[in-house]
C-alpha cells in the first residue's frame, strides 16, 4: 500500500495534492488528518499548514486478477481468468481459469493449480492488511476433485471397517486432507487423523474400537 504525507493550506488542498500524486480517486483512498491547520494572528502570523496522510486502498480482488493475467501473459499457455462473483466476499476470493491447456494448468492431481493458488494468495495477502482465502479453480476442477476424494474416503472407510486395519492414504495437500476429514467426521465407525510432515503428510482412517455412547 502506498501512503503519502502531504502539507497544504487546508485539509482539502492537502488531500487533493496527495490524490494527484498517487494517481487515484477519493473513493479509493483512506485519509487521516494529522494536523487541521490554522490561519494564525492576522491571517498569516503563526499560520500552521494542514497535514494529511493519504493511503491508497488495495482491492484484493483486482490485485489477484492482475497477478494472474500477468502470469499467463508470460507463459506459453492460453488462459482466461475471471472472478466468480457469487463465491467472492470480504473473506475469500474465487478465480476461475478457462483454457485449452487445462491439463497442463491443473497438473498432476491439481499440483500446478495448487501452486498458482499459493502464489496468488501470497501476492494478495502481502499487499493487504486483512487475510483473504484465495481459491483458484479451472472449469469446475475443484468440485470434481472433491467428489473423487469423497468417493475415495467412503471406499477406504469401508475397507478399514471390514478389515479392522488402519488405511493410509497417499500424501495430500492440507485442503485435500480436510475434505477427507470433513466427509468422514460423522461416520461413527471410523476416526481420521493425519501423520507426517509437509509435503508428505498423510490421512489415516481407522476403525473405532467402540462406538460412541456404548
Amino acid at each position: 500500500m502506498k501512503t503519502i504525507k502531504q502539507e497544504a493550506k487546508t485539509v482539502e488542498e492537502a488531500v487533493r495534492a496527495a490524490l494527484e500524486k498517487l494517481g487515484i480517486e477519493r473513493e479509493n483512498a483512506d485519509v487521516k488528518v494529522v494536523e487541521e491547520g490554522s490561519k494564525g494572528l492576522l491571517g498569516f502570523i503563526g499560520t500552521k499548514s494542514a497535514v494529511v496522510e493519504v493511503t491508497e486502498k488495495v482491492d484484493h480482488v483486482k490485485v489477484g486478477l492482475k497477478f494472474l493475467k500477468d502470469l499467463f501473459s508470460k507463459l506459453p499457455l492460453e488462459g482466461n481468468v475471471g472472478v466468480v462473483e457469487e463465491e467472492t466476499n470480504e473473506e475469500q476470493v474465487l478465480y476461475n481459469i478457462e483454457s485449452k491447456n487445462l491439463g497442463i494448468i491443473i497438473g498432476h492431481r491439481g499440483e500446478t493449480l495448487d501452486a498458482i493458488q499459493y502464489l496468488t494468495s501470497l501476492v494478495i495477502n502481502r499487499k493487504t492488511d486483512s487475510y483473504y482465502r484465495v481459491i483458484i479453480d479451472a472449469e469446475g476442477y475443484r468440485e470434481r476433485r472433491t467428489k473423487t476424494l469423497e468417493r475415495l474416503a467412503k471406499r477406504l472407510a469401508e475397507k478399514a471397517i471390514s478389515t479392522g486395519r488402519k488405511v493410509m492414504l497417499e500424501p495430500m495437500p492440507p485442503h485435500e486432507r480436510r475434505i477427507i476429514h470433513m466427509y468422514l467426521r460423522n461416520n461413527r465407525r471410523v476416526i481420521t487423523y493425519s501423520e507426517g510432515k509437509e509435503p508428505f503428510r498423510k490421512v489415516l482412517i481407522e476403525k473405532k474400537k467402540t462406538l460412541d455412547n456404548e
